[in-house]
C-alpha cells in the first residue's frame, strides 16, 4: 500500500505544503479501498454503447481570444495556484 514516505515525495512534487503526511495515509488507503471495490464490480463484459456522430456535424474548432487573466476569476487562488477545497475525512 502507500506508505508516508510516498505521500510526502508526491506532495513535494505537487508543490503541496502538508506538515502531517502520516494523517493522509488513511485517506489514500480509503481511496484505494473504494477502487478496489469498482475494480471488483466485474462490468468488463458490458458492452457500452454509443450513438455515432458523423464527423461533418461537429462544430469547427474557433480560437476565440480571452483578454483577461483567467486566474483573476477565480475565487480562490494564490499566485498561480489555485486553492481546491480541503479533504475531509
Amino acid at each position: 500500500m502507500v506508505t508516508e514516505e510516498e505521500i510526502e515525495t508526491v506532495s513535494k512534487l505537487m508543490k503541496i505544503p502538508i506538515d502531517n503526511h502520516k494523517e493522509y495515509v488513511e485517506k489514500v488507503h480509503t481511496m484505494i479501498d473504494y477502487f478496489d471495490i469498482l475494480d471488483s464490480a466485474g462490468v468488463e463484459s458490458e458492452e457500452i454503447s454509443m450513438q455515432e456522430i458523423s464527423i461533418s456535424k461537429l462544430r469547427d474548432d474557433e480560437y476565440i481570444p480571452f483578454d483577461e487573466k483567467l486566474i483573476e476569476k477565480l475565487n480562490h487562488y494564490k499566485g498561480t495556484y489555485v486553492r481546491a477545497p480541503k479533504m475531509s475525512s
